[in-house]
């Protein structure tokens, strides 16, 4: 099956050169690093102990940062993701010793390129994204893998079972599983992997999303009414949203209502639904309209804001988005039926009464207007969301000390 998989990347390569071009045309690639997808860099490797972490995009790496900084001053890191928000996430918020590669596609030339000049002591991949020629190059250089913050579902392990001994050939050979959740270790288990770690959730203990303070005051002086925020969304929540706005104005005749989308390069589209002003082009609120804040890296500016907030790729989608950060930063929290990405944390918050779920723009209206018309019991729900994440342990500090042994 690996040598099947190895000769169908090779055959694939002319095709991903073309594919990859054309991302970059919809802003989904950077084109002057480009040929990092292709396992080429210009940066050095530095000198002394290398660990090379994975993480596929913005959630991934926010969850996995504080076990970067954790490492601090005991050796270097590089870290590698997928996209462009990634990227520019990383580019802000990574500590000194640490630095960032778009991760090469699962071509076995690329791969080697990229494993031959960065020589990395040990290589950690986060949550799901495990792509089988890497692993298989990493085992045949003899770099020591293992997999942080794990997530197998149940449906996912079902699919794995269906592709005979292909989990075992990519998952056994991991020197340590760590699985975010009870359930997910279960599922690993029912693979065939043995020890796996259960020491809790790293977005659990995730920082707090940064916010510009001056930022922050200036947004708040500029809204008109009170703020309805919705974050995250995707393609098909925003109309819900809409709809919801507008059975909240017979209330709130002057509600703002705050769509972040998940991908700002979609905040032109979202306008255009909405007739709404857009952050991006420097435009205010207005009272009784909806607002789009499609600018990258201000979510802590507008949970901040906003009382409470509706979390997106839960009406339409599958799986949800990340419901502890509003949590962290005392916001209630509203959803849609889909958040198995996020089973534990939202199962913590529903038992806590920080989360409603919802299934339409109508309940999404009556939840929304709840909080607005009792901002006590919208601040009382938030510090319970907050209290409901007590940290417990050292998590982060924990999995680097796990991490440095791996890499001897």
């Amino acid at each position: 099956m690996m040598r099947i998989y190895r000769l169908a990347g090779r055959a694939a390569a002319p095709w991903l050169r073309r594919m990859l071009r054309k991302r970059v045309t919809r802003d989904k690639e950077m084109p002057e690093r480009l040929d990092e997808r292709f396992g080429v860099t210009e940066a050095l490797r530095p000198a002394g102990r290398l660990i090379w972490f994975h993480a596929a995009s913005v959630g991934e790496t926010l969850s996995v940062l504080p076990v970067i900084e954790a490492l601090a001053g005991q050796c270097e890191v590089l870290l590698t993701t997928g996209t462009v928000t990634s990227a520019r996430l990383a580019a802000a918020r990574l500590p000194s010793h640490a630095r960032h590669q778009f991760v090469p596609l699962d071509v076995p030339e690329w791969v080697q390129k990229f494993l031959a000049h960065w020589r990395p002591d040990a290589a950690v991949f986060v949550e799901s994204e495990l792509w089988p020629g890497m692993l298989d190059a990493c085992d045949a250089r003899g770099i020591p893998r293992l997999l942080i913050n794990a997530r197998m579902s149940a449906r996912s392990a079902r699919r794995w079972a269906r592709m005979g001994g292909m989990a075992q050939r990519v998952l056994a050979p991991f020197r340590w599983i760590h699985a975010q959740s009870a359930g997910d270790a279960a599922n690993l288990a029912a693979l065939g992997m043995r020890d796996v770690l259960e020491w809790g959730n790293l977005k659990f203990f995730a920082a707090v999303l940064p916010v510009d303070a001056a930022a922050l005051a200036a947004f708040r002086a500029q809204a008109p009414g009170p703020l309805f925020l919705a974050a995250s969304t995707h393609p098909g929540e925003e109309a819900l949203v809409l709809a919801a706005h507008e059975i909240l104005r017979a209330a709130h005749p002057a509600l703002v209502s705050v769509i972040v989308p998940r991908h700002p390069e979609r905040g032109a589209e979202v306008a255009m639904l909405a007739d709404a002003p857009r952050r991006s082009l420097g435009q205010a609120p207005v009272a009784g309209r909806v607002y789009v804040a499609d600018t990258l890296g201000e979510l802590g500016l507008f949970f901040r804001a906003a009382p409470f907030a509706f979390i997106g790729n839960s009406l339409v989608g599958f799986g949800g988005h990340n419901v502890i950060e509003p949590a962290l930063l005392a916001r209630p929290v509203i959803s849609g039926p889909h958040v198995e990405n996020f089973l534990e944390a939202a199962a913590r918050l529903k038992a806590a009464g920080a989360l409603v779920e919802v299934v339409d723009a109508t309940a999404l209206a009556e939840a929304a207007g709840a909080w607005l018309a009792d901002p006590t019991a919208a601040a009382k729900a938030g510090e319970a969301g907050r209290a409901a994440f007590a940290r417990e342990g050292d998590l982060p500090a924990r999995l680097a000390a796990l991490i440095l042994d791996s890499a001897l």
